[in-house]
């Protein structure tokens, strides 16, 4: 059965529902889901992320969405399709460029603006020291010292375990549960469910159907599935064997699909120079 919807997971589908100037309502209305109530977003403006970064590389490693609040607040939503060489290293090392670029010249007295990193993963951490978090869904991350009290609070990481969830419509009990569940099984819907009937949500079905996609983006989201596609199938098998030699298959074929290099580094977590010699 030929699908209705776009795949969320897809560099385009993310976009399109959330990464547009018209998609900002269902962007606010999705981080307020997961932000406490003291945090509410009222009005966001989208960021040029190519300003961020101080050297090259940097600079080619856009954010999937990178945008501010009224109070000033950075916000970077990553769509994570695969699991990766040291992802949350690189979630760490992106989070330091919106702190950075809040430097000012002269007398700046080091005030911070807040700053959150948020990361939609298509897989799951599978390193837990402790059993009852395997089935956790939303992990928030912050500074804390030995007692386990926050020591800073204006950096904040917060992991969606997206596998992991698995409510169905009948239990869904909050705004979070419903964009968890629309994100985990949008591409799957012949019809909208009658638990998305708000004003919000219809405008987010209207946005993710295909059949209103003008020829050019639905050639540019066909391109953007079988990326997506190929990147999950390859790099889930690489990574479950966990051989450098799967690894150099997986961007061997990357690379083939005309997959661009950055995304082949970020992905096996190799060098250019390993790519370079495939």
């Amino acid at each position: 059965m030929r699908a209705r919807y776009i795949n969320p997971y897809t560099d385009f589908g993310f976009r399109k529902i959330f990464g547009e100037e018209a998609s900002k309502p269902l962007l606010i209305d999705f981080l307020n889901a997961l932000l406490p109530e003291k945090n509410k977003i009222i009005d966001l403006t989208f960021k040029n992320t190519g300003q961020l970064g101080l050297t090259d590389p940097d600079r080619k490693a856009i954010y999937d969405i990178y945008c501010e609040n009224d109070k000033g607040e950075k916000f970077i939503v990553e769509l994570q399709k695969a699991k990766q060489n040291y992802f949350k290293e690189r979630t760490i090392y992106y989070s330091t460029f919106p702190v950075r670029e809040q430097a000012e010249k002269g007398g700046w007295n080091y005030s911070l603006k807040a700053v959150y990193c948020i990361g939609i993963l298509d897989f799951t951490f599978n390193d837990y020291e402790s059993e009852p978090e395997k089935s956790e869904v939303v992990h928030t991350v912050r500074l804390k010292n030995q007692n386990g009290k926050v020591f800073y609070d204006k950096l904040t990481y917060i992991y969606l375990e997206m596998p992991n969830f698995v409510k169905t419509e009948n239990e869904l009990s909050s705004r979070l549960d419903k964009w968890l569940y629309f994100i985990r099984n949008l591409e799957d819907f012949q019809n909208i469910p009658a638990i998305f009937k708000d004003e919000v949500f219809a405008q987010a079905f209207e946005k993710a159907g295909i059949a209103n996609l003008g020829q050019a983006e639905l050639d540019r989201y066909e391109s953007s599935l079988k990326v997506y596609r190929d990147l999950k199938g390859i790099i889930d098998t690489a990574f479950g064997e966990g051989k450098l030699e799967g690894k150099l298959e997986v961007a061997k074929a990357l690379k083939e699909s005309g997959v661009s290099t950055d995304i082949i580094i970020s992905s096996t977590g190799l060098s250019k120079e390993e790519i370079e010699r495939l």
